[in-house]
């Protein structure tokens, strides 16, 4: 299963690798590819993870999460 994350305020590829770390250690996480330049970050899941625990992690690396699909 994957989720796509609207993410904003990531602004090269450190802010990419902090949203990265954070989603995968949430357990159920396989992977996550993130690009600042989309402003979005893919998230493919081995066990059900709900949206609202995505989008803590994301936004306690300080930025805003603008919608998940």
């Amino acid at each position: 299963m994957q989720k796509t994350m609207k993410i904003s305020g990531m602004m090269c590829h450190n802010c990419e690798n902090h949203v990265k770390k954070a989603l995968e250690a949430v357990p159920g996480v396989a992977s996550a590819e993130v690009s600042h330049v989309k402003g979005e970050a893919v998230v493919t899941l081995n066990a059900e993870v709900s949206d609202e625990t995505l989008r803590q992690a994301v936004e306690a690396q300080d930025y805003e999460v603008k919608g998940i699909a």
